[in-house]
């Protein structure tokens, strides 16, 4: 009986220890198969990553959701889409795409902060925000704090405050635990890769890949995870500026917050000058429906005064 419960023991410590052992070889490996992409300007003592792209008089500074493993990668549809009319600023915050990890704490204001610092750097100050997902919850500060830079403010199936679910939190330790011991790993070679079919070439999905298994459950972006809840009350009652135009794309697919469109029609409505577009699409939209996209936010700038 002993030798057998001995061996019931040791199968499963034997096969984390094994997972955690392939983990940690196969992570330094990839690492160097990551290659740079976009330039790195200095912000906080550190080094944050953007993606510059297209000549255009107007510029449009791309902001990516909670848990986005590479904005200037994964934003590539959408950026090539807007590119050919405008100049766009794809900012990796830092624990994002080729950025520096940090150990400042992962409030709305201080990733608002740190944007505008790399903005400054590039000597950017007049531009239109567009952001995916948790990126609503920051613009409502970046807006707030830099009223005079922002010009409108697009947002892409963005979050809203007081959204259902808004202050439930993630076990993150445990997800620290699980990559670790390699079994987020195998969990993801269960699953396939999830940019399969997605409007990007192989190597493309190679990086995204990549850089999802880096960043993932890195410090930077747990720490985010945990700074969700206090995030989302930081702006509890807060509207963007009534003179802000919005523009807001919605989608109609998968919906798992209730409410969800009702939630983006009440803050279209508390600026003087908004649209609320819903799409047939699922969260990603930038990734499905850049075409749109880029078209009706053109349309809209296009009905904007010098603001």
């Amino acid at each position: 009986m002993l030798i057998t419960l001995a061996i019931i023991v040791a199968i499963p410590l034997l096969f984390l220890a094994t997972t955690a052992t392939v983990n940690a070889v196969a992570t330094n490996a990839e690492a160097a198969e990551i290659t740079s992409y976009g330039q790195l300007v200095p912000v906080d003592g550190k080094h944050m990553n953007v993606v510059v792209s297209g000549q255009g008089s107007e510029t449009i500074v791309l902001m990516p959701g909670l848990g986005t493993a590479a904005p200037g990668l994964d934003f590539q549809p959408l950026i090539q889409e807007l590119a050919a009319q405008y100049r766009v600023i794809a900012v990796e915050p830092f624990g994002t795409g080729l950025s520096d990890q940090t150990g400042t704490a992962r409030t709305g204001s201080n990733i608002a902060r740190e944007v505008h610092e790399a903005l400054q750097y590039l000597e950017i100050d007049r531009y239109v925000l567009m952001g995916h997902s948790m990126a609503g919850i920051y613009a409502l500060t970046y807006s707030a704090t830099y009223p005079d830079e922002v010009r409108a403010f697009v947002g892409i199936d963005t979050s809203v405050p007081k959204q259902p679910g808004w202050n439930e939190r993630v076990p993150t330790d445990a997800i620290a635990v699980l990559k670790d011991l390699g079994i987020t790993r195998v969990l993801t070679s269960i699953t396939g890769d999830p940019y399969a079919g997605g409007p990007y070439d192989e190597k493309t999905r190679r990086q995204l890949n990549l850089l999802t298994t880096k960043n993932a459950a890195a410090p930077t972006l747990l720490n985010e995870v945990d700074n969700a809840p206090t995030n989302f009350e930081a702006v509890s009652g807060m509207t963007f500026p009534k003179d802000l135009p919005v523009l807001l794309f919605v989608r109609t697919k998968n919906i798992d917050v209730e409410g969800w469109v009702d939630l983006h029609q009440r803050q279209a409505a508390s600026v003087d000058k908004s649209r609320m577009i819903t799409i047939d699409g699922e969260h990603y939209l930038h990734r499905t429906h850049s075409p749109l996209i880029t078209q009706a936010t053109s349309s809209f700038l296009n009905t904007l005064s010098s603001r």
